[in-house]
């Protein structure tokens, strides 16, 4: 079987995973099976929150590859640069400001603090990090993005220390991910964001492919890593803080699939990539069914779930792993 059509079986693999993942979501939940008479239920909550689990999954999968393409590792996350840690500041000073203050608010002010504080603290953190050479190394960006995360978590920590236990419980219930809340609104919120973001990355696979022999032989090759690399850390970027506005912080998606998808399909981006879309969507919904169930009808957080299933199955990977970036 030639490459590329693997390529293809792997792809059509996936996408029947997030069928059976999609049928799923839809099936399963407290309010009981799918039927004619829950179908309010069905169409006004299910549906809007498989359809933005989803999109949760295949930003957060698509963003983490694009990142480890371009920096060459594949530990690396789509929170490298500070973007966990401006949109956890932003939604924490709107908690804080309680909701009675920003009830009256043209738009929901929580999304759009996360999304303007993750957007802020990368391009400190780009900002931070080219001043000191990081267009020629990534070693410096992520550097940089540590700093910023640090110094954001820090802020967050002062904001919290003066507020009530009520404003603590609420930011960290949103710390964790959820998608409790979800709804149409939400889907048509975040989607544009994505849809181009992850036309941009797509569009770049080739690039990343390129990358992985290093900066100096890509540029011998003809490619503008510099003009290549904000390219891709700006969609990838952008797409993670709009997803992450809306969801919460949801840990390991962005690590684990990306790299499972690696394991199995080879390390060539043209694959990984799409693939990693369809399998992070239907990581996500499935991640998201027990949440629902333990607890009923409290919710266990998403982002709960995905570290419990996704912890120990990224230290499989580390132990199994037979390829690289």
């Amino acid at each position: 079987m030639t490459t590329s059509r693997r390529g293809w079986v792997w792809l059509s693999a996936a996408m029947l995973l997030l069928a059976v993942a999609v049928v799923l979501g839809v099936m399963v939940g407290p309010a009981g099976r799918l039927s004619a008479a829950n179908w309010n239920i069905i169409w006004n909550v299910r549906m809007p929150r498989v359809a933005l689990a989803a999109i949760v999954g295949a930003m957060l999968s698509l963003a983490g590859a694009s990142y480890q393409g371009v920096f060459r590792n594949p530990l690396v996350d789509p929170y490298l640069l500070g973007a966990a840690g401006g949109a956890g500041l932003g939604a924490t000073i709107v908690i804080s400001l309680g909701r009675a203050t920003t009830s009256e608010w043209i738009v929901d002010p929580l999304p759009l603090a996360a999304f303007l504080g993750a957007i802020a603290a990368v391009t400190v953190t780009y900002l931070a990090g080219a001043a000191f050479g990081s267009m020629r190394t990534s070693t410096t960006l992520v550097l940089a993005g540590v700093a910023v995360a640090s110094l954001t978590s820090a802020i967050q920590a002062f904001v919290l220390q003066r507020s009530s236990d009520g404003v603590i419980r609420a930011v960290y219930n949103w710390l964790l991910g959820s998608l409790v809340n979800a709804s149409w609104h939400d889907v048509r919120l975040v989607l544009p964001y994505v849809v181009v973001s992850g036309a941009v990355l797509l569009a770049h696979r080739r690039h990343l492919d390129v990358l992985r022999v290093g900066d100096d032989e890509a540029l011998t090759l003809g490619l503008d890593v510099r003009r290549v690399r904000i390219t891709i850390v700006a969609a990838a970027t952008v797409g993670t803080a709009a997803v992450v506005s809306v969801s919460g912080l949801i840990a390991f998606v962005g690590i684990v699939v990306p790299h499972a998808v690696r394991m199995v399909c080879g390390g060539s981006y043209r694959r990984v990539l799409p693939i990693s879309i369809a399998v992070g969507a239907a990581f996500l919904i499935l991640a998201d069914i027990p949440g629902r169930m333990l607890q009923n009808p409290a919710e266990t957080p998403l982002g709960v779930v995905t570290a419990f299933c996704g912890a120990p199955f990224f230290m499989v990977l580390l132990r199994t792993r037979r390829t690289a970036v």
